[in-house]
C-alpha cells in the first residue's frame, strides 16, 4: 500500500476501532473534525494500518467520506509525516529478504537471506513489514528507480522542429509556406482519408508520408501553379503545426497496463514512463514494440542506464502495442562493488558483463575470487569464481554474487610507540633491525628509559609474546641487534611514565589555591606567583611548608617516627628575586596563612520602628544589640519592643557548617518520622526554615551589655514592629483565622473565637508562636492542660492527633477472649484461699 493510500485510510477510522464488519457503517457516522494525530501511539497506528487494508473500500470513497466529515488539513498533514515516518523506520531497521506475494497475488522475487526462514515467520510478520520487505527489493531491482522517480518526467518535447521522418497522419495540421517570388502561406488539416485540399492545387494524399516525403509530393503538385519553384526563386516549407494525439497500448508486466493517449512525437520511453515501468517481473531489456502485428523493434534499457544510447528508442505511431515480458535470467551482486543491484542479464553475456553492469569493483573489493550463492533443482550450493574464469563464467538465474573486502592486516608493518621522536607505523624491509627503527623514528627522546624496552611478537598461532631487551646496549653496540618482524610492536617506555607524578600544592589565603606540577629547582616564590599572588588577607611572615619525610629501617617502626617536616619560611611580598629562595621538593604541601586580626566587614540589618533603619557594619567584636539600636537612633513611639526578633542566619562560611545544618533537619525528621499529617509537614517546614532567636528587648534596653544583650553576628536581622493587635490561630480548629487581641482571654478562649478545637485537635500539643520568635508549648498536670499566656502577635497552633488504628473483630474477640481467660484465674485462685 503506498503512502497517499494509506493516509487516506487513516483519516477514516482514526476513531473507529471496531470490528471490521461494521468498519464502513461506522465511517460513515464519525466526524472527524475533533481528531489530533499526535495523540496516538505508534502501535495504535501500525494497527490501524492493518485493519483498513482489509475494509474494501475505494480510495475514491474514502477520500470524499473525509472531506465530508470534516477532517482538518493541518491533521491531514500531521498523519502524512507519521505514516512516512514509521516506513522510513521500518526500513531503518532491516528486513530479511523473501519471496513476498503482493496484494494482486503476484510474487515478487528476491535472492537475499534464506527464503525458508522467512517463510517459516510468515504468521509473525504485519502487512507493514512485508510491504517495507517489498520496497526494499524495487530499490534492489537495477532501473527500477527510472520509472518511479517523480522529478523524472520523459516528457516530448513538442517545441522542437519537425523531424524529416515523422509520419502525418489524421488530424494533423501542414503548414505550408511559400516565399520568394511569390509568397501565400496554408494552415491544412489532413482529412481522415489522409488528404488535404490546397487552394488552386487541388487534393493531395498525404496520410501514412514522411514529412520529407509529403513535401516532395506537394512541391510537384504546386509547381504548375509557382513556376519559381522549379527555377530555385520561390521557396516551399512545409511543416507540422497542431500535434496529433496517438492511442498505443501497453501490456504484460507493466505497473499500469492499458491504452495511453500521447503526442504523436512520443517514443517508448514516454510510454513506459506514463504506465509506471515495468513490474517487478517484468523485463528491462527486451521490452518489445508491434506495429501492425510485426515486431518493429526491442528496447534495451540498459543501453540508456549504462551507456545514455537512445538508438532502439524509436517513434511511437497510432495503435503500436508496447509489450514487457518476464524476465528470463536475473542475478544479484552485493559487496564491494560500486553499484550492488539485482541485475538482469542476457544469453552469453558473462560474470565480467555483471561487474560492469555493477560499476566494478570497489577500492577494497577482494578482487582474486568471487563467492556465488547457486540454486540447484533440490538445495543450494556455493562455490569460488576465480580472476581467471570471469570473462567465461556463464550466470544462471537466481544467482547471488558476494565481493568480500580485503583483510584488515598488513603484510609489512612494524610499529614503535612510546619515547621516540616519530613513533608510528612504518614499512618492514629485507633485514630490518630494532636499532635501523629507532633511527628511521628520529632517534630517542631525552626522558627515554634505555634500561629496558619490549617487543610484542605476534606469533604463527596469532598468539603474542613480550621480549625484553636493554635498549641502551643494543644503540651503542654492547649488545647484538635485533632482526624485526611483520608486526612486531617496540615499546620505549618514558621515565616520567614509571614514576609518581610530581605537583606540589597551596592553599590558604592565596588567588587561586590548588595542585600544580612541580618542576626542578622550583621556588616557594615561583609556586606563589602561579597560584595568582597574595590576597590582601594573606601573611607572608608565616608561610608553612610541609613536606613529606621517607622512613626506612628501623626507624621507620619507632613510635616517635617523625611522618612530616614542617618549615615556617617569611617571604618578600613583592616576590623580588633579590630575596633567598626556599626550594621546594616534590608533594611538598604550602599553607598562606591571614594576617592577625584581618577580618572582612561584616553587616547587620534593623528593620521596623527605630530612627534610623537599615544595614550596619559591625565595629567591634563585642558589639551587642543595645549599641545596635543607639546607632539606629532609638526607637520610635509606636515601636513595640516586646514583640521584636532576631533572625539569626548567618552565612554558611564552610562545608562542615552545612553539613551541621543538614544534621539538624535530619534529626528533626527522625522526631516526626511518626507524624502522617499534612499539619505535621506543614510543621516541619516551618521549623526547617525557623531562624529566629527570642529576645527581650525591654530586659536589653533596660540592662544593657547584660546576659540578654546578644553579641551581633554577621547576617542578623533585627525586626522591631509596630503595636501588634491580633492573635493568629492555626492548625486543627474549625475556623482558622485572625482574632482580635483582648488582654483579658486566655488561650482556650481565642480557640472557641476560632470555632474550637476540632475532633482531630491534638490539644495537649498546642503551643504559641510570639511575635519575637520564642515558642511556649502547652504544659500538662495530672489530666489538665496549661496552656500558655497569649500576648499580642503571637500565633497558636494546634496540631492534628495521630489517627489510631480501629481493632479488627478478630483483635475484639482476643482480647475478650484473654480478659475472660484472666478472669477465670482470679476466680479459681480466691475459691482456693477461701
Amino acid at each position: 500500500m503506498n503512502i497517499k493510500n494509506i493516509y487516506l485510510y487513516f483519516i477514516l477510522i482514526i476513531l473507529s476501532f471496531n470490528a471490521l464488519p461494521s468498519l464502513a457503517q461506522n465511517i460513515t457516522q464519525q466526524n472527524f473534525s475533533n481528531v489530533r494525530v499526535d495523540e496516538l501511539t505508534d502501535e495504535q497506528i501500525k494497527q490501524i494500518i492493518k485493519q483498513v487494508e482489509s475494509s474494501g473500500l475505494s480510495e475514491a470513497q474514502l477520500e470524499q467520506m473525509a472531506a465530508a466529515r470534516g477532517m482538518q488539513p493541518s491533521e491531514i498533514q500531521k498523519l502524512r509525516a507519521r505514516v512516512e515516518a514509521l516506513k522510513s523506520k521500518s526500513s531503518a531497521t532491516g528486513t530479511k529478504d523473501a519471496t513476498v506475494k503482493g496484494k494482486d497475488g503476484s510474487r515478487s522475487r528476491s535472492f537475499e537471506g534464506e527464503v525458508e526462514e522467512i517463510a517459516n515467520s510468515d504468521d509473525k510478520k504485519t502487512e507493514t513489514e512485508a510491504d517495507a520487505a517489498l520496497q526494499a527489493l524495487k530499490s534492489k531491482i537495477f532501473g527500477k528507480e527510472l520509472f518511479s522517480n517523480a522529478a523524472t518526467t520523459f516528457e516530448p518535447n513538442l517545441r522542437l522542429a519537425t523531424p524529416l521522418n515523422y509520419v502525418i497522419g489524421t488530424a494533423d495540421q501542414l503548414l505550408i509556406d511559400i516565399y520568394g517570388y511569390s509568397e501565400v502561406s496554408y494552415q491544412l488539416t489532413v482529412s481522415p482519408e489522409g488528404t488535404i485540399n490546397i487552394p488552386y492545387a487541388g487534393i493531395v494524399q498525404v496520410g501514412g508520408l514522411t514529412v520529407e516525403a509529403a513535401t516532395s509530393r506537394i512541391r510537384n503538385k504546386l509547381s504548375p501553379i509557382y513556376s519559381g519553384l522549379q527555377t530555385g526563386n520561390t521557396k516551399l516549407s512545409v511543416a507540422i503545426g497542431n500535434i496529433r494525439s496517438i492511442k498505443v497500448i501497453l501490456t504484460g508486466e507493466v505497473t499500469k497496463p492499458g491504452t495511453y493517449t500521447l503526442p504523436s512525437l512520443a517514443t517508448v520511453f514516454n510510454a513506459l514512463y506514463s504506465s509506471g515501468g515495468p513490474t517487478d517481473n517484468g523485463s528491462f531489456r527486451n521490452i518489445e514494440i508491434i506495429r501492425n502485428g510485426r515486431k518493429v523493434g526491442t528496447l534495451d534499457v540498459y543501453d540508456f542506464l549504462l551507456r545514455g544510447d537512445l538508438k532502439n528508442n524509436i517513434r511511437l505511431q497510432d495503435q503500436d502495442i508496447i509489450r514487457v515480458p518476464t524476465y528470463q535470467k536475473r542475478v544479484e551482486i552485493v559487496g564491494e562493488v560500486k553499484r550492488p543491484a539485482i541485475f538482469e542479464m542476457k544469453n552469453g553475456e558473462d560474470l565480467k558483463d555483471l561487474l560492469n553492469f555493477a560499476g566494478g569493483f570497489t577500492e577494497r573489493a577482494y578482487q582474486a575470487r568471487i563467492k556465488v550463492l547457486k540454486n540447484t533443482a533440490t538445495e543450494r550450493k556455493i562455490a569460488d569464481v576465480v580472476a581467471d574464469a570471469f570473462a567465461t563464467y556463464q550466470p544462471e538465474s537466481g544467482d547471488k554474487y558476494f565481493v568480500n573486502e580485503i583483510l584488515d592486516r598488513f603484510e609489512n608493518r612494524v610499529s614503535i610507540v612510546g619515547a621516540v621522536f616519530r613513533p608510528g607505523e612504518y614499512e618492514l624491509t629485507s633485514g630490518l633491525t630494532l636499532k635501523q627503527l629507532v633511527e628511521k623514528a628520529e632517534g630517542l627522546k631525552e626522558e627515554a628509559f634505555i634500561n629496558r624496552a619490549y617487543i610484542t611478537r605476534l606469533l604463527p598461532n596469532n598468539q603474542t609474546e613480550l621480549l625484553s631487551f636493554d635498549l641502551g646496549k643494543v644503540m651503542n653496540g654492547k649488545a647484538a641487534d635485533i632482526t624485526l618482524r611483520r608486526e612486531d610492536v617496540i615499546n620505549v617506555s618514558s621515565i616520567f611514565e614509571l614514576r609518581e607524578e610530581y605537583a606540589v600544592s597551596i592553599d590558604g589565603e592565596i588567588r587561586r589555591p590548588g595542585s600544580f606540577p612541580y618542576a626542578e629547582n622550583m621556588s616557594l616564590e615561583d609556586l606563589i606567583i602561579q597560584a595568582g599572588g597574595f590576597k590582601e588577607s594573606a601573611s607572608p611572615q608565616r608561610i608553612e611548608i610541609s613536606r613529606r619525610v621517607v622512613n626506612n629501617g628501623e626507624a621507620a617502626a619507632s613510635a616517635s617516627a617523625k611522618t612530616a617536616e614542617v618549615f615556617q619560611v617569611e617571604v618578600n611580598r613583592n616576590l623580588s628575586l633579590v630575596a633567598a629562595k626556599f626550594i621546594l621538593k616534590p608533594f611538598d604541601i604550602i599553607t598562606v596563612r591571614s594576617l592577625p586580626g584581618y577580618e572582612i566587614q561584616k553587616q547587620v540589618r534593623i528593620e521596623g520602628e527605630v530612627l534610623y533603619p537599615g544595614i550596619y557594619s559591625i565595629t567591634r567584636k563585642d558589639e551587642r544589640i543595645s549599641d545596635l539600636i543607639t546607632r539606629a537612633g532609638g526607637l520610635t513611639e509606636l515601636a513595640y519592643a516586646e514583640g521584636a526578633s532576631l533572625k539569626r542566619e548567618g552565612r554558611m562560611d564552610t562545608q562542615l557548617d552545612k553539613e551541621k545544618e543538614d544534621q539538624k533537619l535530619l534529626q528533626f525528621k527522625k522526631v516526626q518520622k511518626e507524624a502522617k499529617d499534612s499539619t505535621a509537614v506543614e510543621l516541619e517546614n516551618k521549623v526547617a526554615r525557623n531562624n529566629f532567636v527570642g529576645i527581650n528587648l525591654e530586659n536589653i534596653l533596660d540592662k544593657p551589655g547584660k546576659r540578654d544583650d546578644l553579641f551581633l553576628e554577621e547576617g542578623d536581622i533585627i525586626s522591631i514592629p509596630k503595636e501588634l493587635q491580633t492573635v493568629k490561630v492555626s492548625g486543627e480548629v474549625l475556623s482558622p483565622n485572625t482574632v482580635i487581641y483582648t488582654k483579658s482571654r486566655g488561650f482556650k478562649q481565642y480557640v472557641n473565637n476560632a470555632g474550637g478545637f476540632s475532633q482531630n485537635a491534638l490539644r495537649k500539643g498546642s503551643y504559641i508562636i510570639y511575635a519575637n520568635g520564642s515558642v511556649r508549648s502547652t504544659k500538662r498536670f495530672l489530666f489538665f492542660n496549661n496552656y500558655p499566656l497569649v500576648k499580642t502577635g503571637a500565633e497558636i497552633f494546634v496540631p492534628k492527633a495521630e489517627e489510631k488504628r480501629k481493632l479488627t473483630p478478630a483483635e475484639t474477640v482476643g482480647i475478650i477472649s484473654g480478659l475472660a481467660s484472666f478472669g477465670a484465674i482470679i476466680l479459681g485462685v480466691m475459691n482456693l484461699i477461701k
